[in-house]
């Protein structure tokens, strides 16, 4: 059954008829523009879904600039600038020193945006990312092709970790990798000129594979055992975290015969579609594939 979101999007999708909007199937927006071509993104995020009420604002602040990155990782984008929207509460201060760290980390700019006043509910936070393409054709969700690997750059599953850890108080736990992600913009350049396809996981690795699969018309076998996770992930999870999110990482295809220019995880392989867009160890994954909006 179709979630609200993707009902929400289909009618959204007759309104973009734009080739920029890449039939709103994919992580940006491409649009050429003299001699340059721009790749735009927005992603938002709300308390309580993307981070934990009473969190440190500092951390807020990092995640929404680097979850935009990540969209322009995927594309093999450089940052030119970003809009902020910002729904103004107790902890600017700490919003603003968080934002400072990470527009300094990524090398980005503050351009401009817009500030409101929220009521005392679940607060919201927007953001616009401005990048240039540094090759062309810009990556899609939409290039792999039957023979070609499966690729991921880094582990799946730490952020599930953190997230756990900060929401049930546990001390001694790296919690980064949720609270401060590190999106993958070096390793986007330097594969975007050779990718098939290649997307960021930021809903679940199986829900990710799945809408590179339906974008490219095949089926996306994915192997367990070849999927890199934490360490301190019990065994007994790792099909969880397959479908957790927060990663940051970048899911990508590759021909057969040839291997990324950064360190990555070979994960599995692209087949003729055979009824179904994602397998894993050979069979049909059960239940949901990653997170939602309902």
């Amino acid at each position: 059954m179709a979630s609200t979101e993707s009902r929400f999007i289909a009618l959204m999708r007759a309104l973009a008829p734009d080739p920029a909007a890449r039939a709103l199937a994919d992580d940006a927006a491409v649009i050429a523009f003299g001699s340059e071509t721009l790749v735009i993104t927005h992603d938002m995020m709300v308390e309580g879904v993307h981070w934990l009420r009473g969190q440190d604002e500092a951390d807020v602040a990092w995640k929404l600039i680097a979850t935009n990155m990540s969209d322009l990782a995927a594309k093999g984008a450089e940052p030119v600038g970003v809009l902020l929207g910002y729904a103004l509460g107790p902890d600017d201060a700490r919003f603003a020193l968080g934002l400072g760290e990470a527009l300094a980390a990524f090398g980005v700019p503050l351009l401009g945006g817009d500030t409101v006043t929220a009521p005392a509910l679940a607060r919201s936070h927007g953001l616009t990312a401005l990048g240039r393409a540094t090759c062309d054709p810009v990556p899609s969700r939409g290039g792999a092709r039957p023979g070609d690997g499966v690729w991921i750059t880094g582990p799946v599953g730490a952020a599930m970790l953190g997230f756990e850890a900060l929401r049930d108080n546990v001390t001694g736990v790296d919690t980064s990798a949720f609270r401060r992600p590190a999106p993958r913009l070096r390793e986007g350049r330097l594969l975007a000129p050779h990718v098939g396809a290649m997307m960021d996981v930021s809903d679940g690795l199986l829900i990710d594979a799945q809408r590179m699969a339906v974008a490219s018309g095949a089926t996306l076998a994915i192997t367990s055992a070849r999927v890199p996770f934490p360490e301190s992930l019990p065994t007994a999870r790792r099909h969880h975290a397959m479908t957790w999110g927060d990663d940051y990482e970048l899911l990508f295809t590759l021909p057969a015969n040839r291997a990324p220019d950064c360190i990555a995880h070979a994960i599995g392989s692209v087949e003729v579609f055979c009824g179904h867009s994602i397998l894993v160890d050979g069979a049909v994954p059960q239940g949901p594939l990653g997170y939602a909006h309902n």
